[in-house]
């Protein structure tokens, strides 16, 4: 496979030979060919093996996937009510956890709560791995959207005069969310 890479000048290209590792040993030492990606890019960049050493459900993803959920919904919502729309959008988020992260990686403590028991667990099990990262980013993806049924009880409010009570304003934004 060969990727051509320009300098930054933009006069010289220069060209390497890349060859992707399309194959895995099995138990007997014979190679069992990979399933992989026609893109050439992804195929570069991805791994088609999962190292299943990574912790996943982590305090650190929960704690940043809330929060950049929340966050995300909040901001999207209030600014989505101005003249001017302003959308804050899921790579935000997928940025800024990324030093977060690394942050909470480094500050929180390594101590085993629970130990000896079945509940035994850590806030911290290693360093914030590609795992965490892509959970937090389905989290913010999943704030990151409008609730559009708060313009209809917004609109009823503001343009109709009609009060309408907690429950029916939740009904509505429940009803049209979840189909």
């Amino acid at each position: 496979m060969v990727v051509e890479h320009n300098s930054m000048s933009g006069n010289s290209s220069q060209a390497m030979e890349i060859e992707p590792n399309n194959s895995t040993y099995m138990a007997n030492g014979e190679h069992e060919p990979e399933e992989n990606s026609p893109v050439k890019q992804v195929a570069l960049t991805v791994f088609t093996t999962d190292d299943e050493s990574l912790a996943v459900l982590t305090f650190r993803m929960w704690v940043l996937g809330t929060l950049s959920c929340v966050l995300l919904s909040f901001l999207n919502q209030f600014f989505g009510l101005r003249r001017e729309p302003l959308t804050v959008s899921a790579i935000s988020a997928q940025i800024a956890v990324v030093p977060l992260g690394k942050l909470m990686a480094a500050r929180i403590t390594d101590r085993v709560l629970f130990k000896g028991t079945r509940l035994e667990f850590t806030l911290n099990p290693g360093p914030f791995n590609v795992k965490e990262h892509v959970l937090i980013t389905i989290f913010a993806n999943a704030g990151a959207g409008t609730v559009y049924a708060i313009l209809i009880v917004t609109s009823v409010k503001v343009f109709y005069h009609k009060h309408i009570t907690f429950f029916v304003s939740f009904l509505v934004v429940t009803t049209t969310q979840v189909n």
